[in-house]
């Protein structure tokens, strides 16, 4: 059954979203006309429109059908609407692959019918990549190094490469284009691949570097304490120092200092010794 509305309006999504450089973002959203017609005028406006290169910025309808095209419509577009229905209308940003960090697109639409005006705003601003490199296990500080000698050669296409301790066979890349960022990684010894789409239950086929974020790679940014995992008790393993190779029991530990107070298994006589963390190994929790 067809809904009436007294004047145009929108719903759904809208706003300013991060896209990486050769990316793309949508926005899916319902338009009401209040009439059998409307007319959709639509507004383009890049932050650097005399030197930075062209967004592209496609309306389509519910069918996937083009509306309106950035490079090849007109600024307005006469749209029916049967019964006075709404629409559900989908609008699809492609970031420039030339885009620099924090280069942005602002879109206004407006809906005018015999009902009234009605009109919304998006936006895409341009954001670095955090991709996910696999390599082969135990060379993943080879192939940071390697990476990031490479990356300063040219243009800058990689800010930043993280090899994390304890994560093994991967390596994080942040750069703004992908393509440029697997590009930089080809001939790279012991490098392997991107993790795309496909390798985490996307459509078959697809070879598209799969994205993660600040957020999902905290943990890795954070320092992890020397002291983690030991308790009271525990039987370690002396690593370093005057004591390399010595079993000791732990009495106590320091987690603000990241220092343990142990005291020798073997020695004749029970004297504590303080030392840090990373200078024990743990060979038996207590009991």
């Amino acid at each position: 059954m067809a809904e009436n509305y007294s004047s145009p309006m929108f719903s759904g999504d809208s706003g300013v979203k991060d896209v990486h450089a050769g990316g793309q973002v949508t926005w899916d959203f319902q338009v009401a006309a209040g009439a059998a017609e409307a007319v959709f005028t639509v507004s383009v406006v890049a932050s650097d429109p005399e030197n930075g290169p062209e967004w592209s910025v496609i309306l389509y309808d519910s069918q996937g059908a083009e509306l309106w095209d950035y490079f090849r419509s007109k600024a307005e577009v006469k749209v029916a609407f049967p019964g006075s229905a709404s629409k559900i209308l989908r609008l699809e940003v492609i970031c420039p692959r030339g885009a620099r960090y924090d280069d942005r697109v602002d879109i206004e639409i407006t809906v005018k019918s015999n009902a009234g005006t009605a009109t919304q705003q998006f936006g895409a601003c341009a954001k670095q990549s955090i991709l996910i490199l696999k390599t082969q296990i135990d060379q993943e500080k080879v192939v940071a190094q390697s990476l990031f000698a490479k990356a300063s050669q040219g243009e800058k296409d990689v800010y930043a490469v993280l090899s994390p301790v304890g994560l093994r066979g991967y390596v994080f890349v942040e750069g703004m284009n992908t393509d440029r960022l697997q590009e930089k990684t080809r001939e790279i010894k012991k490098a392997r691949s991107f993790v795309d789409r496909k390798d985490i239950s996307v459509a078959k086929g697809t070879h598209i570097p799969a994205e993660t974020s600040i957020e999902e790679i905290s943990s890795y940014l954070v320092p992890v304490s020397a002291v983690i995992g030991i308790e009271e008790g525990d039987l370690v393993e002396l690593v370093n120092g005057p004591f390399k190779g010595e079993r000791a029991r732990v009495q106590r530990i320091d987690q603000a200092k990241e220092e343990i107070t142990v005291e020798l298994v073997d020695a004749m006589v029970p004297i504590p010794v303080t030392v840090k963390g990373d200078s024990v190994k743990l060979i038996e929790k207590e009991n």
